[in-house]
């Protein structure tokens, strides 16, 4: 029995309004292009992420949202209203910063309260807005203690209690887990996740961690030198990276340059030197014979073995050249004839102390057409 039809993202929904809308907007520093004619829209509820190299824009779009920046070209709108203009103490919108920027002075009650007590609002209302904030992020233990009393986890969830309080439309988080060891960032990440999809808040996060923006993201946008390469769900931009750049960027994969030799109804026959042999890869494009692409395929989608696989659609002898051993997952690295090395990905589902391939083996590597993608920039 089929299950239920999965729901419907609002930015799938044309009757949907978004609730962030960055049209056409460029900043400058001198001659340099920050931001390049960005155009995006987010919707209400989402958990977005703006994921790129330092120096790709994305920070200085998140500024330019708070209002902290202003762009030279473009409009920004949230929730149908111009902000463009507007100064940040007049925007729906609160910012968490990297550093949590959290008053050392004041207890971790008083620096969740303190933006409450600058609008002057009733004491009840803050006692009781500080309360639900210290329950949601499991900090009513430590309400008296001082910032440099918590360890970084603590202070991160403070930080993110202060910018919730004033119930924004919308929260900026800029690098929000950056400061964070490893195994507290992964832990937090889910935390995060869960208190978003509770209150129902609109986030917006900069981040340069892949894994990160892929495990908390409803959707996320790639930017590179300002301008943004592709935007989808972490599975699309993962599966489907649009171009070049993209499916570099994100994970590892292999690709393999050529020209297109046919077409065959949605399966594409492509010329490699580089791969040493033709490679078959399906697509919903009409692609041109002659027209130069490259064929991507993740290393996990690869099958490695030792013996020469049955005839299918894309299989090249090599020898392996490096193993690297990650504990769940071996890597490994196959020279082809044609002069490219091909990464494979194995998961250790067996427990063994030799791997059953080593350095200067023949093997074999072999993937599907459905399995890469072709593209074309």
């Amino acid at each position: 029995m089929a299950g239920p039809k999965p729901a419907l993202g609002a930015w799938q929904d044309p009757s949907a309004a978004p609730l962030v809308e960055i049209r056409n907007v460029t900043k400058t520093f001198g001659s340099h292009y920050a931001v390049d004619d960005v155009s995006l829209t987010i919707y209400p509820g989402e958990f977005f992420s703006l994921l790129g190299a330092s120096g790709c824009g994305k920070t200085t779009l998140l500024r330019m949202l708070a209002g902290f920046e202003r762009p030279d070209a473009g409009r920004l709108l949230i929730g149908g209203e111009d902000v463009t203009e507007l100064p940040p103490y007049r925007r729906p919108v609160n910012m968490m910063f990297q550093s949590y920027a959290l008053f050392p002075h004041l207890s971790v009650a008083d620096n969740i309260a303190f933006g409450l007590r600058q609008e002057k609002l009733p004491r009840a209302e803050i006692r009781e807005r500080v309360a639900a904030m210290l329950e949601l992020v499991r900090m009513g233990d430590f309400a008296g203690r001082k910032p440099d009393q918590l360890s970084g986890g603590q202070r991160q969830r403070v930080a993110l209690a202060r910018s919730l309080v004033k119930q924004p439309k919308l929260l900026l988080l800029d690098e929000p887990l950056g400061a964070l060891d490893r195994k507290l960032r992964e832990h937090t990440q889910f935390e995060l996740v869960n208190i978003q999809e509770r209150l129902g808040i609109t986030f917006v996060m900069v981040t340069h961690d892949q894994e990160e923006a892929m495990t908390m993201s409803t959707r996320m946008a790639v930017m590179n030198e300002g301008r943004i390469r592709q935007i989808g769900t972490p599975s699309e931009i993962y599966e489907f990276p649009s171009n070049r750049f993209v499916a570099g960027f994100i994970g590892a994969v292999n690709q393999f340059e050529g020209r297109v030799m046919e077409q065959r109804d949605d399966l594409l026959l492509v010329r490699s030197d580089v791969a040493g042999t033709e490679l078959r890869v399906r697509t919903q494009q009409a692609v041109a014979p002659g027209t130069p692409v490259v064929v991507a395929v993740r290393p996990e989608k690869v099958l490695l073995t030792t013996e020469q696989p049955p005839p299918g659609d894309n299989s090249l002898s090599g020898s392996v050249e490096e193993i690297a051993y990650l504990g769940d997952v071996s890597i490994y690295h196959v020279r082809v004839p044609g002069g490219a090395l091909v990464e494979a990905q194995l998961t250790n589902r067996a427990r063994r102390a030799v791997a059953p391939l080593t350095w200067g083996d023949p093997a074999w590597i072999a993937w599907g057409a459905d399995d890469a993608v072709a593209l074309l920039e």
